[in-house]
């Protein structure tokens, strides 16, 4: 591909030298999965700028006690780390750093080992003690200076200690950042025991309360009350109003009385009332069975949810904050403030420590005062839109109560099924029916369109969906562009006033080709909107699609398991192909997360020389300590350079040093139940385009008649690096490479140098989106109606 032409604009990391600095890097408080991936990452980009990387064993307690506990890391020490949960560098509380003689000791362990940069990986306590510690820095120094322990020498060479943060606690409970590293995992374990549990409910009719974890901050509980559409939720944040007891059973009554066999119930185990008493999941229980009668259950999930191999999401996020941690410990100065790298939609971004821990501190204390609305906003936007699409979906409102707004609003799907489409359609579905709209499901995309395949969908037709894998009301690639004449019918038939096209690459030519034939057909005068829903995630307009992130752990969990199939084995190396068409996506971010050797995609032409420096750079690796080699391709990197190709080739070069196998992954890549971010995506960037369709068809209902036919009334809902934005698709036009099916410019390809680097090739990587220092916004403008974080 082209190289972007503000060429000259650019900021590269190689001026940035870790030459003479040494790094040490510590997890610290809870464990979270993903942390083992940060802590990968910031050693391997610190060892590439040639810096020293100690590891601190046993977090601040390790900092204290010296000795064994900081050791010099190598690059092998971090291999097979990726996919291991927990902190394999340990993590303890401890009280002796919280004094100032504790605090002296690990400064005088510091020095001793010339470490002037620290990276911390733990919750708000973590890092609010990383702080203090910096403060006293120079005061220590001089004491350990008059006690004879350092020399002037030492004191004058580590007189700056610089403080990077990542914020590593499965709560996400820190403000500043959307996702904490061990966020997304947690929420693959409750997601796998809702889905099983939903199983074994439904044949005997009954409740489940589930407690969660979320001491002060109700994300989990609440994401997950999103994702598997439970009945109820309790947060710390907001309180059930009072009297909420007799709602709840009302609420529950009725939906068992429309033929619904199981209610969910999800409880953080830090729920309280108005007053401030928890609610407890056996309270809950007692009072289902007392006021019901219905057979109840209580599941405390516990320290289940720290455990297992993190995420694909969980890596990914820790190992671009790894090495955006080593780029902030290089860049810091003498008036740097201690800083953490967070998450902000889809970009790193670096935020004063102390701004951050001050805002998580404000959080409680509006809770404390009882000003809950406020501490909803405190939690940031992310958190707000979770809550506000939770209860538009959930407040099922009688029919008497209901807008009539005498719309009908169609909802299909096109193109290849993606997990988390189902998830899509059931909140397009209700949130329509709260704003008045009569909702009309069409099934096998415009197939069944032209064949008049139409029906009206109502509000318990969806019950159960959003866990659902593929497509429910059937998907088909077909294009509208030959059936114009039949789908205007169908519209005319049905009186269809706007449209929500769920899908792929398809749905965007689809909506193209409705928009230009909007002057032949006034049927397509109406408002449309697509939402990007594919695993390739090839569509122009959006960072991200609905699906990839499903596809992305199914890669990474077969990924662990061939290289575990290997070990005990001697030396190899595994070839395997991904799909996605020509767009590499799949195969750079599922290699970044399962730590490939090599990924070849048909964006970044590459030829027989760069297999041949590919192999021997694999080779020269495999004659250290490392045991496994993996190789990624996507299935239409390059015509002649077949899988087949690649596997004969390593086969050959590494005969003596590896041998060779080769995987093709095929469809297993689609399948399956969607991943908690695809449920969770899926449902609410959902609810936001229907509120756009609703917005969009009051403006354009003129004359007792919709008529819209500007170009922002056909429109695509994309994520946008911080926001969700409506683009119309006509401008996208220009942004699309149709014969490759894919963008001209793709963003996670600044990822693929980072992936590079990982696998200690020498390469040249862009800072210059790399996160400056910024400040946390406490009051945010108000939301346009284009835009907003997810």
């Amino acid at each position: 591909m082209a190289a972007p032409k503000r060429q000259d604009t650019r900021k590269f990391f190689e001026n940035l030298s870790g030459a003479g600095k040494s790094i040490a890097v510590l997890t610290s408080g809870g464990d979270a999965q993903g942390m083992n991936a940060a802590v990968r990452a910031v050693v391997r980009m610190g060892i590439y700028v040639g810096a020293k990387v100690y590891f601190i064993h046993e977090g601040y307690q390790g900092m204290v006690d010296g000795g064994d506990n900081i050791k010099e890391a190598t690059w092998e020490s971090v291999s097979s780390m990726l996919q291991v949960g927990g902190t394999v560098i340990g993590s303890a509380r401890c009280k002796e750093f919280r004094t100032h003689e504790g605090r002296l000791k690990a400064a005088h362990n510091l020095v001793q080992h010339g470490i002037t940069n620290l990276c911390v990986i733990g919750g708000d306590g973590s890092l609010t003690g990383a702080n203090l510690f910096r403060e006293e820095w120079s005061g220590l120094l001089d004491e350990l200076l008059q006690q004879g322990l350092i020399n002037e020498e030492a004191a004058r060479s580590n007189s700056e200690l610089h403080i990077v943060g990542m914020v590593g606690s499965i709560d996400n409970d820190f403000c500043g950042t959307d996702m904490t590293i061990g966020t997304d995992s947690a929420l693959h374990r409750i997601i796998e025991v809702v889905d099983a549990i939903m199983t074994t409910a439904q044949s005997h009719q009954r409740t489940f309360v589930l407690e969660v974890m979320g001491r002060h901050c109700g994300y989990l509980a609440l994401v997950s009350a999103l994702a598997c559409g439970a009945d109820w939720v309790f947060i710390p944040e907001m309180p059930p109003e009072d009297g909420w007891e007799d709602n709840m059973c009302q609420k529950l009554s009725e939906t068992r009385s429309r033929g619904v066999r199981l209610n969910i119930i999800i409880v953080a185990e830090g729920a309280i009332d108005r007053e401030g008493e928890p609610i407890t999941s056996e309270c809950v229980k007692d009072l289902v069975v007392r006021n019901l009668g219905f057979d109840t259950r209580v599941t405390i999930l516990g320290h289940v949810q720290r455990g297992g191999t993190p995420s694909a999401f969980d890596r990914i996020l820790a190992s671009r904050m790894g090495v955006e941690a080593v780029l902030a410990l290089l860049e810091a100065s003498a008036n740097t403030p201690a800083c953490v790298v967070s998450l902000v939609g889809n970009q790193a971004v670096r935020l004063p420590l102390m701004e951050c821990v001050q805002m998580t501190q404000e959080v409680q204390k509006a809770m404390d005062e009882k000003k809950f609305d406020e501490a909803v906003r405190l939690r940031g936007r992310s958190f707000e839109n979770n809550l506000t699409t939770y209860r538009l979906l959930s407040n099922r409102k009688a029919d008497s109560e209901l807008p009539n707004s005498s719309f009908n609003v169609a909802v299909m799907n096109v193109g290849a099924p993606a997990a988390g489409m189902n998830a899509a359609v059931r909140s397009a579905v209700r949130v329509g029916i709260t704003e008045g709209h009569k909702m009309f499901a069409v099934s096998d995309g415009f197939e069944g369109f032209y064949k008049g395949q139409i029906r009206e969908i109502k509000w318990g037709d969806v019950g159960g969906w959003t866990g659902q894998g593929g497509s429910l009301l059937g998907t088909k690639r077909t294009l509208p562009g030959k059936h114009l004449d039949k789908i205007a019918e169908q519209m005319r038939v049905h009186n269809i006033n706007a449209l929500l096209v769920i899908g792929g690459f398809e749905a965007f030519e689809s909506l193209l080709q409705l928009y230009e034939a909007r002057a032949d057909y006034e049927e397509f005068c109406i408002p449309m909107c697509m939402l990007p829903a594919t695993i390739s995630n090839n569509v122009p307009g959006t960072d991200l699609s609905i699906g990839a992130d499903t596809s992305l752990n199914a890669i990474v969990e077969t990924c662990d398991r061939i290289k575990q199939s290997a070990s005990g084995t001697k030396r190899r190396v595994f070839i395997i192909e991904t799909m996605g068409g020509y767009c590499g996506y799949l195969a750079t971010v599922g290699g970044l997360a399962a730590g490939a050797d090599t990924v070849y995609i048909y964006e970044e032409p590459f030829d027989i020389r760069d297999l041949q420096a590919n192999v021997q750079h694999l080779t020269e690796k495999m004659k250290t300590t490392i045991q496994r080699g993996l190789v990624l391709r996507n299935e239409n990197s390059n015509e002649n350079f077949t899988t087949d190709f690649i596997y004969q080739l390593y086969t050959e070069e590494g005969r003596g040093v590896f041998d060779c196998r080769k995987n093709i992954l095929g469809h297993m890549q689609q399948g399956g139940a969607p991943s908690p971010f695809d449920r969770n995506f899926g449902t609410k960037i959902s609810a936001k385009a229907i509120q756009w369709i609703t917005r969009t068809l009051k403006d354009s209902f003129k004359g007792g008649r919709v008529f819209a036919n500007s170009e922002d009334t056909a429109c695509l809902l994309g994520m946008r690096r911080r926001a969700l934005v409506f683009q119309p698709v006509s401008q996208l036009r220009d942004e699309t490479d149709f014969v490759h099916r894919i963008p001209k410019e793709q963003w996670w390809l600044k990822l693929r140098p980072l992936m590079k680097i990982l696998a200690k090739y020498k390469t040249s990587y862009d800072v210059s989106d790399s996160g400056q220092l910024e400040h946390v916004t406490r009051v945010r403008p108000k939301e346009s109606n284009t835009s907003s974080a997810i």
